[in-house]
């Protein structure tokens, strides 16, 4: 179902519910994927993968259609995932250091997320990324979106996440070659 029939149905009452059913299932794994490769733990991915849809159902009523919805849906994601890894390191007044060594050992010790060894050289990798960088990464290697798509859902313009993308791939080149 097209996202225009989506937003048709919302808005109606007595078809609200099956229409946000339709959207969940239409984009709850491409959700739940972007967020497990940011937080990299199951659980963590699946409460936030929640927290995204319960947003959306609370402002679906005010999305202008001015952006795709799903651009608009992964914006919110983002900024999820964002929160959450900073609000972790203040919880836990952790260095980002930290919170990198937390995520390579869950990468490892991850059935799903644990590959061949250069798949895990690649994650642990990533993981040594700050967030944003990691982020814009991940979102042009793994979700292969345009660079107009990232900047939409991050409000960062062009330029700046090529750079961002280039700087990225240098510094996992770096990583890939110490190791």
């Amino acid at each position: 179902m097209e996202d225009k029939e989506l937003l048709e149905k919302f808005a109606q009452p007595e078809s609200r519910n099956l229409a946000f059913n339709q959207l969940v299932r239409k984009y709850q794994q491409k959700i739940y994927w972007h967020i497990r490769k940011m937080v990299i733990d199951h659980d963590d991915a699946d409460d936030l993968t929640q927290d995204v849809f319960v947003k959306v159902w609370k402002n679906l009523d005010n999305f202008r259609q001015d952006a795709q919805l799903y651009t608009w849906i992964y914006r919110i994601a983002t900024n999820e995932c964002l929160t959450f890894l900073s609000s972790k390191r203040r919880k836990f007044f952790l260095p980002i250091n930290d919170i990198t060594a937390e995520l390579i050992e869950k990468v490892e010790s991850s059935p799903e997320l644990a590959g061949d060894e250069v798949q895990q050289k690649l994650q642990k990798a990533i993981l040594k990324l700050p967030d944003k960088q990691r982020l814009v990464f991940n979102m042009k290697y793994y979700d292969d979106l345009k660079y107009e798509e990232m900047s939409q859902i991050l409000g960062t313009s062009v330029g700046a996440l090529k750079a961002s993308y280039h700087i990225a791939v240098k510094k996992i080149e770096e990583f890939i070659q110490q190791d």
